[in-house]
This record gives structure tokens, sequence and C-alpha cells, in this order.
């Protein structure tokens, strides 16, 4: 059994690399590809693995199974090694990459050093954003350097995504349960799993603490509410599971920099259509007239 492969390279200029994140390649394999490594890479690279399956190992570690569809996050100065089953091969694609604000996605959990082999789910957007820096490649466009590039930055959203799956709908119960005024136990009570599960669930599928997760979401309704509506300080306090709205308060201008009022008068001043005369629930927001 043979292999196919096609691969292309971009060399970004200095000022490319001022972008933050340049592309430097991108590529497409399938079949019973050879044995990659050992190796040592100055770089990233992100190999996803849409069939079939495989292995692999960084230096000096023990083979990891790797079953499509997954992630291989290859990162500069760090050996690695790995192969597809010799006898059914699998298809990937990559993208190599690199830049000044790789650290922040990797400071933000998008891409995972520590975590190499990452299972995925659905990868269509993926292979859609991939084939969007090849055709940046083939076509030799003056603006294909910053187009590939920015890819790149949704190419590490999507992965993020497609690698969160498993954990969505736990996540879209923890958007529910954050506006109600029970306790971090209670929350983790209804889901059927102990606090600690519940906190490694989270920090899996986020790269956050529960608790801050949790605030996040109680902050990101109260902006809405505040910005939308004339609902006072206390009923949004209320609304998002906090009984005490001086606690509310000042857990807001801690994290947002500016008193809930202020915040208000800001986005009142800012945003066209005024006050709604109803709380807006979060998927159907009110109609602007024209």
């Amino acid at each position: 059994m043979g292999y196919r492969t096609w691969m292309r390279y971009f060399t970004p200029s200095d000022v490319h690399r001022r972008l933050g994140l340049v592309c430097l390649g991108v590529g497409l394999q399938h079949g019973a590809l050879p044995v990659v490594g050992p190796r040592v890479l100055d770089h990233y690279v992100a190999v996803v693995v849409s069939k079939g399956r495989g292995w692999f190992a960084v230096a000096g570690g023990e083979r990891q199974e790797v079953v499509a569809p997954a992630l291989l996050w290859l990162v500069p100065g760090v050996g690695h090694h790995y192969a597809p089953d010799p006898g059914q091969g699998w298809e990937e694609c990559f993208v190599d990459f690199d830049g000044s604000a790789v650290d922040a996605y990797v400071e933000l959990g998008y891409v995972t050093p520590g975590t190499p082999v990452v299972p995925l789910g659905d990868v269509e957007v993926v292979r859609d954003i991939v084939s969007r820096i090849v055709r940046c490649a083939r076509g030799g466009s003056p603006l294909a350097q910053v187009d590939a590039s920015a890819a790149v930055h949704h190419l590490l959203v999507a992965l993020r995504r497609a690698g969160a799956d498993s954990g969505g709908s736990l996540l879209a119960a923890l958007a529910r349960d954050a506006l109600l005024p029970i306790s971090v136990a209670e929350i983790a009570a209804r889901r059927g799993m102990t606090l600690p599960e519940l906190r490694a669930a989270v920090r899996r599928s986020t790269e956050s603490g529960l608790k801050d997760h949790l605030l996040t979401l109680r902050l990101n309704r109260a902006k809405e509410l505040l910005a939308t509506t004339r609902m006072p300080v206390q009923e949004v306090a209320q609304a998002i599971g906090y009984e005490d709205a001086a606690y509310f308060s000042r857990l807001f201008t801690r994290r947002v920099g500016v008193s809930p009022g202020r915040f208000r008068e800001s986005r009142v001043q800012a945003v066209p259509g005024g006050w709604s005369s109803r709380i807006p629930p979060p998927d159907d927001p009110p109609l602007v007239p024209d």
C-alpha cells in the first residue's frame, strides 16, 4: 500500500512576522505514510488525522495510540516520532506556523504542548480552513501570505472547538446553571458529579477554573442586561444568581474595570436603538427598527 502527498511552503518576510502569526506551510497526505522522526522542529505544526489510526510519541516517552479524528501538536524544541498503522495508513492534513502570538494561544489552552494528542469531534470546519490555506499556497497571490496567516488564527479556534466537543453538553448545561442562585457544589450535584470531577472536566474543556468560568458566564449575561434593559442593578444581580447587589457590584467592578452603572452609561450612549422593554433571551436579541 503506497501513499500520496502534497505540500507547499511559505517564506514570510519580517513585516509578515510582525503580524504575530505566520503560516509556514501546508500539506495533505493519505495512505501508508512512512514513519516520521525522531526529529525536532523549530516551529509549530498542527497535524489533523481525519481517517485511520496509528501512534505518536515524544522523545523519551511511550507511544500513544492515535485514532481519527485526532490532532497532533508538534512543538518547537520537543522531539517527536509518529506513524500511521502500516496496514491501513491514515489521512492527514498539516499546517506549519509560528509567531509571537502562539504564546498567548498556548496560555489560553488553544495549543497544548503538554497534551500532544487531542481527540477531535467533527473536523469538517477544520478541513475547510486547511483548504483555504491550500488555495493560498496554490494561487500565488500577493495577498496569499497574509490570507494564510489569518486562516491560521481561524484554524486554532476551530481546533479548540473540535477538541472541546466532548465537553460541549456539559458546558451548555453550566451556562444555564451559572445564572441560578445555587452553590458550586449544587451545580456539580445537578450534573451527577462530585465537585472535583466537575472542576477537572471544566479545566479540560476550558483551560480555566470552575469558579472563574462560572463568573465569566455571569458577568457576560450581566453586561447584556445592563446594556439592553432598564433593570436596576439589584435586579440584574438577582438575574445572574446574586442576591447581594453590593457584592455583585464589587465583583463586576474588579473584573470589568468599571462599575455596573458606568458600564451601562457607556453602552447607552454607544448602542443605537435605545432600551428594550423586555429582558432579551440570549438567543433572541430585540429588533432595532430602521
